[in-house]
């Protein structure tokens, strides 16, 4: 199939896009998204307002190994979860002590972006919710996967990955992952999830509490800590 360059303005009209493909969770009470900072949360919001679902931010922080930063022993994300890749923290032989010591320094940037990025605000529950998780696209799949595998932990019914722009094959792949992925395209060749935006300059601290902000005030569910 060929697709015209650019397949989106920004990542706010990606995320007009992708809420097309996911009408079917629009005005359900028992839906919430959750967006990857920090290119997923200009997406997530345009999603979150389409859908009339509440949005928060999930932070994920790769646990590298020490040394191989490029290496992931495992992760770190939003409501104290912690996943480790057990086959290369056995087949490195990495000790509990040095895995504590990375999760420590990789919890305290955790931290310092949740309180950045909520402003005071409580994460929403996802306990027993249908959660979308969104970013504004998939190459490897890496912090999809971390993501997807620390979402399960907090107990929710159902996860559902949700991208605009996606690698055939990695779309694919989290379809086994996730309940349900739904990548809107799947370019081929792919490239990169930049190179189909006309706009993919780097989304700012700011601009995620600022967008975040807006989407506290424009649905106000119950939150618990």
């Amino acid at each position: 199939m060929d697709y015209s360059y650019p397949l989106f303005r920004d990542r706010a009209d990606a995320g007009r896009q992708l809420a097309a493909r996911l009408q079917q969770y629009a005005d359900d009470p028992g839906v919430v998204l959750l967006g990857l900072p920090r290119g997923g949360i200009p997406v997530a919001h345009e999603v979150a307002r389409a859908l009339h679902a509440p949005l928060d931010v999930f932070v994920v922080r790769k646990l590298g190994v020490p040394g191989y930063p490029e290496l992931a022993m495992g992760a770190i994300a939003s409501g104290g979860v912690r996943v480790l890749n057990e086959d290369v923290v056995t087949g490195l032989g990495i000790p509990e002590d040095v895995i504590e010591a990375v999760a420590a320094d990789e919890a305290a940037e955790l931290r310092r972006r949740e309180q950045a990025y909520r402003e005071g605000r409580p994460p929403l529950e996802v306990r027993g919710k249908k959660v979308i998780l969104i970013d504004d696209g998939l190459a490897t799949g890496a912090t999809m996967r971390a993501a997807v595998q620390a979402l399960r932990q907090l107990g929710p019914a159902e996860v559902i990955v949700a991208v605009p722009v996606g690698a055939p094959e990695t779309c694919a792949e989290l379809q086994q992952e996730a309940d349900r992925a739904i990548c809107a395209v799947t370019p081929e060749p792919f490239l990169a999830v930049g190179y189909w935006y006309g706009d993919f300059s780097q989304t700012t601290d700011e601009e995620v509490q600022e967008l975040l902000a807006q989407a506290a005030q424009e649905n106000t569910p119950a939150r618990t800590v």
